[in-house]
């Protein structure tokens, strides 16, 4: 075999014929999800659901709907975070070409052209195309809403603590501080005394004194891992049966749970009748009767009104608070007694490992491998729309899960791998018999054939590197 040459001087054809252009057999897991959308009549949905915000006739055409929201499905499925890095790499993969129907020889969508389409379309139309989501989960059956686990965490926003200014005066906080250290009698402060001087003064992270200019919507707080950023607060409403997200919300990170509890709750019992409603003739959904969430939810005024004025069952870890005095309260008395009876029994038990499972496991797929734990987007209204689709996008990975046995295209590599790694040990063990002196594979037991077909069924991450290496290709 004769050295291939390098050709980066050679000159570019001017003409390509359309069959000289490489072909390839598309990507399973997303011939897969487009045939799910096809057959929910997904472009259908979202061109009626966009058509007010187009002119019929004048004008050139602009970005299909159903172009703009499976991009923001790639977003979920490849764990990208940015509309940039969405717009790339559609560009660059030949197999998200063809889930798109964009031909080789056809451009695909801008970076900004998808910005300029998540403005255009309003928040309730992202939260249509969320709903419908529910809604083919609901023809699948794997949407009760009985039962919801709700939790919130929070998000990295698109903005620094460096560009804060005061909401008074709308100076920045170096300033601030050079203020403060002449009015102590410093005349030219340097660095090191600026720090000294806000290393212990009270309040200095106060989003009632503070904001950022460019990002107004964005509030101080500690992040999970215990850094200080401006940040949101993103809570799910959760089946608890299915794992299905029901409602997700966009709060501010200063608010406490059981102040947001309220909206994400309304927000869930609206998209569960909506959808309902729709379906009613081939689906019944029970309405929401019990709510599962963890101690950062428990309070006396949040236990009555979800007692009273909702009408649910509640089954809310209760923090250890000593003694409690209830002169006066027994409406709050009544509340928190019934939520502690529940907790107690084998059901309250049982719904609280599950939640520790299934809502933690939603903020995982959508946060971590989604690659939204930092946004790229700034304000309550721009994350909320990207949150909706993304959100939808995992709700659509539990049907294909169901369906396929792969929620994601890393599973069904991962799944591929697996498989063909186990094939290649028992080819490996059946050639070491036949080849083994005076042994046959006629000869040997039955029972030990069956335990090793049964050990590589059972444990297939038992299989050593080198065969899980040979089979990464697969």
């Amino acid at each position: 075999m004769a050295m291939g040459e390098s050709k980066r001087d050679r000159q570019a054809d001017l003409w390509i014929a359309g069959d000289a252009l490489p072909r390839t057999p598309g990507h399973p897991f997303y011939e897969k999800l487009n045939g799910l959308l096809d057959e929910q009549g997904f472009d259908t949905f979202v061109e009626r659901e966009c058509a007010p915000y187009y002119a019929e006739k004048l004008g050139r055409p602009s970005l299909p709907p159903a172009v703009y929201f499976k991009m923001l499905f790639i977003g979920f499925f490849e764990g990208l975070d940015s509309e940039r890095g969405i717009a790339w790499r559609v560009a660059d993969s030949i197999a998200l070409r063809d889930f798109l129907s964009y031909a080789l020889t056809e451009g695909t969508p801008d970076h900004s052209t998808v910005s300029r389409t998540r403005r255009l379309l309003s928040l309730e139309t992202h939260q249509a195309v969320f709903t419908w989501v529910l809604g083919v989960l609901a023809d699948a059956k794997l949407l009760r809403g009985d039962t919801l686990g709700i939790d919130a965490t929070t998000l990295e926003a698109n903005a620094a603590l460096r560009s804060i200014v005061r909401r008074d005066t709308g100076e920045t906080y170096e300033a601030f501080l050079t203020r403060l250290a002449q009015a102590s009698g410093i005349e030219t402060p340097t660095r090191d005394d600026l720090a000294r001087i806000d290393k212990n003064r009270p309040g200095k992270g106060s989003n009632q004194d503070w904001r950022n200019p460019h990002d107004p919507d964005a509030r101080i707080t500690k992040m999970k891992d215990g850094r200080t950023h401006l940040a949101y607060k993103s809570e799910h409403a959760v089946d608890m049966k299915t794992g299905a997200v029901v409602a997700v919300t966009v709060q501010g990170a200063d608010q406490g749970d059981t102040t947001t509890i309220h909206e994400t709750l309304d927000q869930a019992k609206h998209n569960i009748r909506a959808v309902a409603e729709e379906r009613r003739r081939r689906n019944r959904l029970k309405p929401v009767r019990e709510i599962v969430a963890d101690k950062g939810y428990h309070a006396n005024h949040t236990l009555r009104t979800l007692h009273e004025d909702h009408g649910l069952m509640t089954c809310i870890s209760e923090p250890d608070r000593g003694r409690r005095k209830w002169k006066g309260k027994p409406a709050e008395q009544k509340a928190v007694y019934k939520n502690r009876q529940r907790i107690r029994s084998e059901k309250g038990i049982a719904h609280r490992k599950r939640r520790g499972e299934i809502v933690e496991r939603s903020f995982a797929h959508c946060y971590e491998t989604g690659a939204m734990r930092r946004t790229h987007l700034r304000q309550h209204e721009n994350i909320l729309k990207r949150l909706f689709i993304h959100v939808g996008a995992f709700n659509l990975s539990l049907l294909c899960r169901s369906t396929s046995g792969a929620g994601t295209p890393r599973t069904l590599r991962d799944a591929l791998a697996s498989r063909c790694g186990a094939l290649c040990v028992t080819m490996r063990h059946t050639l070491s018999a036949l080849l083994a002196p005076g042994r046959s594979p006629i000869h040997e037991s039955p029972h030990r054939r069956m335990n090793i077909t049964t050990r590589l069924r059972q444990y297939p991450w038992r299989i050593s590197s080198e065969h899980r290496a040979s089979a990464t290709g697969c």
